[in-house]
């Protein structure tokens, strides 16, 4: 069985655009040819796309950073560059998407081949084509392509199954996952017998199926990270019902009632809104003798602590009362599936559209360094001086009045700036003038 990865960092490079073109048209009876600059090509996307044949973030284990391509720079005789692919990279059904840094959720990807962009490639930069005007009419302007956008992202693989089964380790969960499905967990008698979730599917005789994890044992204090806590919670919160294992070995020296209550305690420290998931409460491990006298003993202890629930009463090794509890099981599974159907139809205002968009606006800070030498800071300007290209004077003065147009000069003044003074702008210094 692959090695489970379920939480993983990377980082992911959108292409940059590509440069826009200085050209000019040279005709042979064409004396005063105009600007003949082509447009720069739009640098890759990296976009994340559900794939249902995944179970793991292995392949992001070992390599854990991913580039696109830039686009083509523009070409003369007004030609376009050439835009570049986006990259596609395949996570499983279940994974979460937040930035690394601010811990903000860009994307859930809960259903197979659905796509999510999590970097988007850079615009390409303009030709000079587009800055012809009556006044200039060979302008030597043209415009650098955008960089694509960086960012570090966390991922995070939540099991999606329509069953969870949950207990203390060793109650028989991964028994009765393999007894009704293909899944070919290890089963073993230690404290956590189960290190990695398993999945498998239940089909029944009737044609209903439903897929089924075996979600790692718990423990008294998983919900604040003691053994693997926090790693195990997770799964269980997209499973739509969840079997609740509880043994009746009589050898065990356990209290069922109790650990019972500490598992249902666990998981709602972890999130309140696990109160309201379906469950059916399974006792296990029937085959034993005297554990139809402990069954009989807990069922009476669930109904004075005010637990008004049936008991599926099974064994594993035996098939007893198996049948019955899949079929019951999946009449819940349809259940819930019916009611979250109900709701999908009329989805919540502000719902939120999984695309990531650069914050935009035109707001600055500038600091003085120290004597005669400013720094402006602020992500449109730094935009704006990176698109530029400055290899012409054209561009120069066209970025000049720009920057004039947007305050940046006057601001400069009220800061103390004097002709002569060495204003920075990213990788671009100038000399201020007033």
């Amino acid at each position: 069985m692959p090695t489970f990865v379920d939480q993983t960092k990377i980082e992911v490079q959108a292409g940059k655009g590509g440069d826009g073109m200085v050209a000019f048209r040279h005709e042979k009876y064409v004396p005063n040819g105009g600007p003949a600059g082509g447009d720069g090509g739009r640098g890759g996307s990296i976009i994340f796309v559900a794939d249902s044949g995944l179970r793991t973030l292995m392949d992001f284990r070992y390599r854990r950073k991913f580039k696109a391509e830039s686009g083509e720079n523009g070409r003369i005789k007004s030609q376009y560059g050439r835009g570049a692919k986006d990259l596609y990279l395949r996570v499983p059904v279940g994974t979460t998407v937040y930035d690394f840094n601010t811990n903000e959720e860009i994307g859930d990807l809960t259903k197979n081949k659905q796509e999510l962009v999590v970097a988007r490639g850079g615009r390409g930069g303009r030709g000079n084509i587009h800055f012809a005007t009556s006044v200039n009419t060979a302008p030597e302007i043209a415009e650098n392509g955008e960089p694509g956008e960086d960012r570090v992202l966390r991922l995070e693989l939540k099991v999606l199954a329509d069953v969870g089964l949950v207990g203390f380790p060793s109650v028989g969960k991964s028994t009765l996952l393999s007894v009704v499905t293909k899944a070919k967990p290890k089963i073993a008698a230690y404290s956590f017998t189960t290190l990695t979730p398993n999945l498998g599917m239940v089909i029944l005789p009737d044609g209903r199926d439903f897929s089924m994890a075996d979600l790692p044992g718990l423990i008294e204090g998983a919900s604040q990270g003691v053994g693997l806590g926090i790693q195990f919670l997770r799964h269980i919160e997209r499973t739509k019902v969840i079997l609740h294992l509880v043994s009746m070995d009589p050898e065990n020296g356990r209290d069922p009632l109790e650990d019972y209550q500490k598992i249902r305690k666990e998981l709602l420290l972890y999130d309140q809104s696990l109160k309201e998931k379906r469950e059916l409460i399974v006792a296990t491990q029937l085959d034993l003798s005297n554990s139809a006298e402990k069954l009989a003993e807990f069922k009476k202890e669930l109904s004075q602590a005010g637990i008004d629930q049936p008991v599926y009463a099974i064994s594993s090794v035996t098939h007893q009362g198996v049948s019955q509890l899949m079929q019951d099981t999946a009449t819940v599974v349809a259940e819930v599936e019916s009611k979250q159907a109900e709701k999908e139809v009329k989805p919540a205002a502000g719902v939120k559209e999984y695309k990531y968009q650069a914050p935009k606006t035109n707001e600055f800070t500038i600091t003085k360094l120290e004597d005669h030498v400013f720094e402006i800071k602020g992500e449109s300007l730094e935009r704006l001086v990176e698109r530029t290209n400055l290899d012409y004077q054209d561009g120069v003065l066209r970025l000049a009045r720009k920057l004039k147009n947007l305050g940046v000069d006057e601001s400069l003044r009220e800061k103390g700036a004097v002709d002569g003074d060495d204003v920075i702008i990213g990788t671009f210094n100038f000399e201020f003038v007033q």
